[in-house]
């Protein structure tokens, strides 16, 4: 059996770019949804947004979409 390893630079630099964009992804969704889940039903409503929409809008702030 073979197994490849594959080391894509020194010191890790590329692991810490990669866990950085997560974090800011996490921050801007968890921002998001907080912010959605504060606004009362009617308020959501005049932006044409149902509490269930709202974990996705999250989610697509968070992607960039």
């Amino acid at each position: 059996m073979a197994y490849v390893i594959h080391n894509t630079s020194a010191g890790g630099e590329g692991f810490v770019a990669r866990m950085r964009d997560r974090w800011s992804r996490y921050k801007t969704y968890r921002r998001t949804y907080a912010e959605l889940s504060n606004l009362s039903s009617r308020d959501l409503a005049d932006l044409g947004i149902s509490r269930n929409m709202i974990s996705r809008l999250a989610r697509e702030a968070a992607d960039g979409k």
